[in-house]
């Protein structure tokens, strides 16, 4: 399948090393434990989240328009608490990374959308900065996927010839938009079909 063994994984987050950062599911539980208006308050994401995660916005500015806009019985650090603790690594697929690095000498790039605070937060709490070079969120770069230029960016910070960069992501509209720039790509499921998938591409570790 492939002319040349990777030299750089670019990776989503959300889907592929985490849970998302703070998607609908985690949204109705939010309404749910505040007592919160779900339609209204998903009315209000829509309308701004996405200049939140282009860095265009801070966390407590998105609360502010999202939930905020009014009293509440409960703090906005609280409500913080609860977004960030939504979080949760995906195991198998942190460790398939970090020993692909490690075998094969790869860089590794996460490509993602993601507000700072959230970004930071989740690089903290689950290492991933032992595991990935640089980090192209699209609050740090004012790109958004699915903009090309966020891979444009991760391309040039990497340095890597774009036939010898594999990507990973979840989002199949993501995955389209990399693939007609030239980057080989992987539409990511599940942890052993990526791995088989790698394996394909030469990245292969001994069971």
């Amino acid at each position: 399948m492939a002319t040349h063994r990777p030299m750089a994984l670019f990776l989503d987050v959300g889907g592929v090393l985490l849970t998302n950062g703070w998607d609908r599911r985690m949204r109705k539980k939010a309404a749910e434990t505040f007592h919160l208006d779900q339609e209204e308050m998903d009315e209000r994401h829509h309308l701004t989240f996405d200049t939140y995660e282009l860095g265009k916005l801070t966390l407590d500015e998105y609360l502010n328009r999202m939930v905020f806009y009014e009293e509440r019985s409960f703090s906005r650090e609280e409500f913080k608490a609860f977004m960030f603790a939504q979080s949760q690594p995906f195991d198998q697929m942190i460790d398939l990374v970090r020993n692909l690095k490690k075998t094969y000498g790869l860089k590794v790039a996460v490509v993602s959308n993601e507000g700072r605070e959230l970004t930071t937060y989740r690089i903290q709490k689950f290492g991933l900065a032992e595991i990935v070079d640089f980090f192209i969120a699209s609050s740090f770069v004012h790109f958004r996927k699915p903009d090309a230029d966020i891979y444009r960016i991760a391309l040039d910070v990497a340095q890597v010839p774009i036939e010898q960069v594999l990507y990973i992501e979840d989002r199949l509209m993501f995955v389209e938009v990399a693939q007609g720039l030239g980057i080989r790509s992987i539409h990511h499921s599940r942890f052993e079909s990526t791995r088989a998938q790698l394996g394909s591409y030469g990245l292969s570790l001994m069971e």
